[in-house]
């Protein structure tokens, strides 16, 4: 009469720990992406690569962001990213404040642009003086990249307001309600037609590092298993059709040295957060 009871016993046992190691597996793998457009558009962009991670590292993964830059850079500095997706100057603060490893970017060169209405009283950076401007949020590259550039052009106090999504920049613009807005080039070109034909670029930076692909520390060991689903993600009929579409022709180590060149960036973006 023992046997079956044992036999119970190691059943339950079995079962207990079965239970505890699918609660375990049921931690998604999360994948975070820098506010760059409306969180609509983010989840649907990044469901692709969603499913080949998934699928390559055979756990569940979930696409966030965050209302703002300034608010996506808190939660990863709080580790709540598996990856994180941002610009160069967010992914260097990232590696040097919660250890982040860095991973890859994309082949196509990043810019922020001064954007105004074609038909509008902007003619030049002088005709901004007593106006405002937009921006993506105080700690976002391209609002940091516009801020530089209107002190160079001796503006005085413009003031910045700030929204949530690159598209808003532009229908704000259109609407007469900012003299000009900050964005990256990237998504000025995936505007709607009708709407970029009535824009004007004011001014461009040089190219920078644009969105950078950081791994939280806490995977360093599977590093190789996540290179590979990014490779995977990258020959896949739908990783290159996520390219095309974005104009990002493809995914490139970073260069020696790139990340570091952010540094200037990463210091106003401390300031911001309220860092040192």
């Amino acid at each position: 009469m023992r046997r079956p009871f044992l036999k119970l016993c190691l059943a339950v046992a079995l079962a207990a720990a079965g239970g505890l190691a699918a609660g375990q597996e049921q931690r998604p793998f999360v994948l975070g992406i820098a506010p760059h457009t409306s969180a609509r558009v983010i989840l649907e962009m990044y469901q692709p690569l969603r499913r080949q991670l998934e699928t390559s590292l055979q756990q569940p993964v979930e696409v966030q962001t965050a209302p703002d830059f300034t608010e996506f850079a808190r939660r990863a500095l709080n580790q709540e990213y598996d990856i994180a997706v941002t610009t160069g100057h967010q992914a260097r603060l990232f590696q040097l404040d919660a250890g982040y490893l860095p991973l890859l970017t994309y082949v196509a060169d990043f810019k922020a642009v001064a954007l105004v209405d074609k038909n509008g009283p902007v003619k030049s950076p002088a005709d901004l003086k007593g106006s405002s401007v937009l921006g993506l949020s105080p700690s976002s590259l391209v609002t940091l990249w516009g801020q530089q550039w209107m002190k160079k052009q001796n503006l005085g106090d413009v003031p910045v307001r700030y929204v949530s999504a690159a598209d808003s920049v532009s229908l704000q613009v259109l609407a007469g309600e900012a003299a000009a807005g900050f964005t990256s080039l990237a998504n000025f070109q995936k505007l709607p037609a009708e709407q970029r034909i009535r824009l004007r670029i004011l001014a461009q930076s040089e190219p920078m590092v644009g969105r950078v692909y950081m791994l939280n520390k806490r995977w360093t060991k599977e590093r190789k298993a996540v290179d590979k689903a990014l490779a995977g993600f990258a020959a896949s009929d739908d990783g290159k059709a996520y390219f095309a579409q974005n104009k990002l022709d493809g995914y490139r180590p970073l260069k020696q040295r790139e990340l570091e060149a952010m540094d200037p960036y990463v210091a106003e973006t401390r300031q911001v957060l309220g860092g040192k």
